[in-house]
């Protein structure tokens, strides 16, 4: 199921005057750099250049800090491991694309999440990129409740993960597979889910790690793919 959503194609914003991409982090070194804005146009020239922003205070309070994480966490979509009890559980959920983008947000956003990260400011410049066409949600819902998601930015054959949360559980395991789903629509092996730091449990279900010159090289071919159009398909 989908809902009027972003712009398709998506609208380029004025671009970025900060050269954030010429930053040279040493191997292993996951912080490239400080300050800079959250501007719509910062943050594409980020994450084309393989950056994201997550603050450096307490809870995600500033400065800004742009991140690449040496290893970096990865999903090829082909790679996606669905254990045989999700697999069961999957019919429970129904998955709708960019019908709650805000909600899912401020759930992530939920300040009595452990380890929370997203500020006002960050909301603020994601919102802004999902009207523009880039940020995008997947939902899991249950009678008419949004019970699990994730969101994240989409340029080219690139999905760059930020957060996700879940009410019930295997609800956000759902929302993943639903975007998997997604980008395996047009069969091209370029697509890329960037999780930024592998975890355990994302780990089993498919994620692996890659060095930062080799997820530069992933980045690259997938940028080249053709749009997600996320307002075209439905998991």
């Amino acid at each position: 199921m989908t809902a009027p959503g972003p712009p398709f194609p998506p609208i380029e914003p004025a671009p970025s005057t900060w050269l954030l991409e010429q930053a040279r982090p040493d191997d292993g070194e996951d912080l490239v750099a400080a300050g800079a804005d959250l501007d719509a146009g910062t943050l594409l020239r980020a994450y084309r250049h393989g950056l994201f922003p997550m603050g450096l205070g307490p809870h995600g309070r500033g400065p800004i800090g742009w991140w690449s994480p040496d290893p970096r966490g990865v999903l090829v979509p082909a790679d996606l491991r669905v254990r045989k009890s999700l697999r069961k559980v999957l019919p429970r959920f129904e998955i709708r694309v960019d019908t709650a983008f805000e909600q899912v947000v401020a759930a992530c956003a939920a300040p009595d999440r452990e380890g929370r990260w997203i500020t006002d400011a960050i909301v603020s410049a994601y919102v802004d990129l999902h009207r523009l066409g880039w940020a995008h949600s997947v939902e899991a819902w249950q009678e008419g409740r949004l019970v699990g998601g994730l969101y994240g930015v989409a340029i080219g054959g690139l999905f760059a993960g930020e957060s996700m949360f879940h009410t019930v559980r295997d609800a956000s395991k759902a929302a993943l597979v639903g975007l998997v789903r997604i980008l395996e629509a047009d069969d091209d092996p370029r697509r890329l889910i960037d999780v930024q730091w592998r975890t355990e449990h994302l780990g089993r279900l498919g994620v692996t790690e890659v060095g930062r010159s080799n997820y530069l090289v992933l980045l690259a071919a997938a940028l080249r793919a053709a749009p997600i159009d996320f307002g075209a398909i439905s998991p």
